[in-house]
């Protein structure tokens, strides 16, 4: 269990909320190697500890490394978040509503370190959300789902459409693609 943690990197807001309040991002971050939620599980070389650091200023929270979670704003535990997923070098990269709580600021940065980790072709990302807005660009495909049905699945450019996301949502949606972001509004 613990081999195939290392090769399936997990960012949710429940994995967010088991981590202590008063561990630093420093730490949080370095506890991805193992997929653990304490520093004291194992000891940590000089390398990791620089890995975590390189991590932290990849998400754009290099600055913050010392201060503990509960002192983070959520769209900086959610980028912390990110950085421990990375930790491990994960095959696979699964992130459950990662944009969820944060504002636009906060979502727009999430967005563009989504977009960067979603062009690795080495790397396959999975996203889930509610909100096309939050597609970052590199997403090449889409699975909508209603009532735990598929209402639609394919390259993201066939099935985002205003008539497959009018179905998921039981609304009428306009869905609109400019510069490789999503946007939908309900037309009335």
């Amino acid at each position: 269990m613990r081999r195939a943690r290392r090769r399936i990197g997990l960012a949710s807001s429940a994995l967010l909320q088991q981590l202590r309040p008063t561990i630093t991002a420093h730490d949080a971050v370095l506890t991805g190697v193992d997929a653990a939620l304490e520093p004291w599980w194992s000891t940590y070389d000089d390398g990791e500890h620089a890995r975590a650091d390189a991590l932290l200023e990849l998400v754009g929270c290099a600055g913050h490394s010392a201060q503990e979670l509960a002192t983070l704003s959520e769209g900086e535990r959610k980028r912390v978040l990110v950085a421990r997923v990375l930790m491990a070098d994960p095959r696979l990269l699964l992130f459950d509503e990662p944009c969820a709580g944060l504002d636009l600021g906060g979502r727009e940065a999430m967005v563009a370190v989504l977009g960067d980790l979603a062009c690795d072709a080495g790397r396959p990302l999975v996203m889930v959300t509610h909100h096309l807005e939050e597609i970052p660009t590199g997403i090449t495909h889409a699975l909508l789902l209603r009532g735990g049905t598929v209402v639609a699945q394919g390259p993201v450019v066939e099935t985002l459409t205003s008539r497959t996301v009018s179905a998921t949502f039981d609304l009428h949606v306009a869905v609109e693609c400019t510069e490789q972001r999503w946007s939908a509004r309900v037309i009335p």
